[in-house]
């Protein structure tokens, strides 16, 4: 059987403190504000493979009013999550993202998103797609006032 996630993230950018995307630090003179370390593309994906097993979303498991996952690593949520659905017999099969954002450019840094997130995800490098697009200077992502994904994942649960 196969089932389908999709995952949506935006955060408002904020400086003095990293950007954090798809498990990379990626340089820049501001980060994302969010009571995690705000990685939108992993939580994305996160949202996407619970979405695709029936399990809620990344509000459910890691609520922002707990002081337990202050300044959490994303990278680790997902983490947890890889292991519940393996668990219930789901493997993610491939994955394909998008980040929206003004800036900095992200060229340079898609392949090593793609290769954190195999990672994470326990699949293949080329399972895994990331795009980035701009905001076209229209609205908070062309303004530079937040970056935002969207991802989509799809499972399998054959053995």
């Amino acid at each position: 059987m196969f089932r389908v996630g999709l995952g949506h993230d935006t955060h408002r950018t904020i400086a003095g403190r990293p950007l954090i995307l798809g498990g990379v630090v990626v340089p820049a003179d501001f980060g994302l504000d969010g009571h995690s370390d705000a990685d939108v593309l992993l939580h994305a994906v996160t949202d996407a493979v619970l979405g695709a097993a029936g399990l809620g979303d990344i509000g459910d498991w890691f609520p922002d009013t707990s002081a337990e996952f202050a300044g959490a690593d994303s990278a680790q949520l997902l983490q947890r999550v890889v292991s519940e659905i393996s668990q219930r017999g789901w493997k993610v099969v491939n994955v394909d993202g998008t980040i929206f954002a003004e800036r900095p450019k992200l060229s340079a840094h898609k392949a090593g998103m793609a290769s954190r997130i195999a990672e994470l995800l326990r699949i293949d490098r080329a399972a895994v797609n990331v795009k980035a697009k701009t905001g076209e200077q229209v609205g908070p992502i062309g303004r530079g006032e937040s970056i935002a994904a969207q991802v989509i994942v799809l499972l399998n649960n054959d053995p």
